[in-house]
């Protein structure tokens, strides 16, 4: 019975929930700004308003995610995931397209994208917001 209950969880895909951060009284601005790459940051501290969390989104998604080493095997796991679903402008991923595509973007890096690991590092996530897409 367990076994049908991890399989029924594993199958749900996960997404960045910005309203999570709103509910719990926090920014994500920080964890996006952190995200920028050296170009970007230097383009958007220049401006004379702060940049919206839809802004950073998008520049992330167009920029900086293409530059060298925005998702590395030296990163903590949950970085990386936060890092990926920012790369695919937060569309819902399943599990198994989450370890695919995080192995191929850590160089390989098996063992820590096992759906298993991944489902329990997602369940436990306190930080990056990362949360079960609505049915």
């Amino acid at each position: 019975m367990a076994e049908k209950e991890l399989s029924t969880e594993e199958a749900k895909p996960w997404f960045i929930d910005l309203d999570w951060f709103h509910r719990n009284g926090r920014s994500v601005s920080p964890l996006l700004r952190g995200c920028l790459c050296a170009k970007c940051r230097q383009q958007l501290s220049a401006g004379e308003k702060e940049a919206s969390e839809t802004e950073l989104l998008t520049t992330i998604a167009d920029c900086c995610c293409h530059t060298p080493g925005f998702i590395t095997g030296q990163q903590p796991v949950l970085e990386s995931i936060f890092r990926l679903f920012l790369a695919n402008r937060n569309q819902p991923l399943s599990l198994e397209e989450l370890g695919e595509q995080l192995s191929e973007r850590r160089g390989g890096d098996a063992y820590r994208t096992l759906e298993e690991i991944l489902l329990r590092l997602l369940k436990n996530d306190r930080y990056y917001g990362l949360r079960p897409a609505p049915d």
